[in-house]
């Protein structure tokens, strides 16, 4: 991966912060308007996931090329895990927004979401 920004999730001022640094990645790598856009709710529906089920966390964001231009976002948090139906319902709208999505979460130990969005 390239270039790297993470931001703490522990307030939600952190959320606009995550969503601000994103659609500014979005803008400067040449992304569409609609796709800084779609990055930036994805940020928004994660960072807010992990204020409600974890309390604190962190928003990842990365840059991937492999051949198209892509933005990796990463959440992780130390919360819960997965075991809240409601909480796979908020994350399969990410699953949505993006192009790729994948979720890893041990009940009692935390869970990571790792979504992309390819330039297009």
């Amino acid at each position: 991966m390239g270039q790297e920004i993470a931001v703490s999730i522990v307030t939600d001022v952190d959320i606009v912060t995550a969503r601000q640094r994103g659609r500014a990645l979005a803008a400067g790598l040449g992304f569409s308007l609609m796709d800084a856009t779609l990055i930036a709710a994805a940020i928004s529906e994660l960072a807010r996931n992990i204020l409600q089920y974890a309390r604190r966390g962190q928003i990842v964001l990365a840059t991937a090329g492999g051949g198209r231009t892509k933005i990796v976002v990463v959440a992780s948090d130390e919360g819960p895990g997965v075991v809240d139906r409601s909480r796979t319902m908020a994350l399969s709208r990410v699953r949505k927004l993006m192009d790729e999505f994948e979720i890893s979460s041990v009940p009692g130990r935390g869970t990571t979401v790792t979504t992309t969005l390819q330039k297009r």
